[in-house]
């Protein structure tokens, strides 16, 4: 039953999979989004918005469906609009929308609470096609259906659902891998957080995962396909991606007791671990020796684009999507991509 509901939730997303080929001629989005298709919209907007909140803040079970089935809908004949990529969706404080750094994509992502036990999350990935028609891949979380989501290349179908707020482009052997860092509001007692290398196949198409992950200790299998930690629901903790270090820092967690089988009672203990980019994966570096010194309550991140209960950092994720827009735009294409 919960499979067929969530198939319905993103149905219409299906039906925009696919979208006219078109050229490669660079866009200016000032010139596109010309004042009327602005005024068009926001009129979307305004009931997005509405939607939106009442997935989050209505409180019956089949009324959070109903917004959710309706904010779907209306999500997808927003984005048939032209160049709606461009369009940000500021308003939206529910719904992250997070540009690539390179602005060939986008991904909006958000939950679904179903109820105390289901949560949901959901998205989709737009691309950027220069001619403003609408190419979009639907994600599918089956991470409740998942006995052992680390080892495994994974497509929009069987995605592990997160609430994404960071984006790492990185480049090996002249292909690009887009690291994605997200939130999941696991269950009643924990929540998770993600690490998930996206790529793209020679066809297009998304693909989640892959042998990205390599550790040098006894506690991790040697290579992992994705990574992820589960902590404490009160508990507050850090997972983002340094600029200045070129590392992907997060906390240590250790069990408040003598259950260490328990996730849900992790929390941070002070010191950090990280992950960084060699020879095209990320190399785990354990607490011994991440020994970096760091002033009383700082931590080495960017601004982060969610709090530590997992909501949306607004103006943080704005700021960021412009500016990766713009960095992409001052950047000259190489004649061999």
């Amino acid at each position: 039953m919960r499979c067929f509901l969530y198939i319905v939730l993103l149905s219409g997303l299906l039906a925009a999979g696919s979208s006219v080929v078109a050229q490669n001629k660079p866009v200016d989005p000032a010139r596109v989004l010309t004042y009327a298709r602005k005024r068009e919209f926001r009129q979307h907007e305004d009931t997005l918005k509405r939607y939106a909140l009442g997935i989050v803040n209505d409180s019956l079970p089949a009324e959070r469906f109903r917004s959710d089935s309706n904010f779907v809908r209306s999500l997808v004949r927003t984005l048939k609009l032209p160049y709606s990529f461009y369009y940000p969706f500021d308003s939206l404080q529910t719904i992250s929308r997070l540009y690539s750094p390179d602005s060939t994509f986008r991904i909006i992502t958000w939950q679904f609470k179903k109820d105390d036990l289901l949560f949901l999350q959901e998205g989709a990935i737009q691309m950027n096609e220069p001619d403003g028609s609408l190419k979009l891949f639907p994600l599918f979380d089956v991470s409740m259906f998942t006995n052992d989501p680390l080892d495994s290349v994974r497509s929009t179908r069987n995605w592990i659902g997160a609430i994404y707020y960071k984006i790492i482009k990185k480049t090996w052997e002249g292909k690009n891998y887009y690291t994605l860092l997200g939130f999941d509001d696991y269950s009643q007692t924990s929540n998770k957080k993600w690490m998930e290398v996206l790529t793209f196949t020679p066809e297009g198409r998304p693909s989640f995962g892959g042998p990205f992950f390599t550790f040098h200790d006894s506690t991790h299998k040697a290579v992992q396909y994705r990574f992820n930690i589960e902590y404490k629901k009160e508990a507050g903790t850090r997972f983002n991606y340094d600029p200045n270090m070129d590392m992907v820092v997060y906390d240590h967690l250790i069990p408040e007791g003598d259950q260490p089988e328990k996730k849900d009672t992790y929390i941070p203990d002070g010191d950090f671990e990280a992950f960084q980019w060699k020879n095209g994966h990320w190399d785990h570096i354990d607490k011994q020796l991440f020994t970096f010194k760091l002033k009383d309550g700082e931590f080495p991140q960017e601004q982060k684009m969610l709090d530590d209960q997992g909501n949306i950092n607004e103006a943080q994720l704005q700021q960021q999507s412009e500016k990766n827009i713009q960095d992409a735009k001052k950047k000259k294409p190489k004649s061999n991509q």
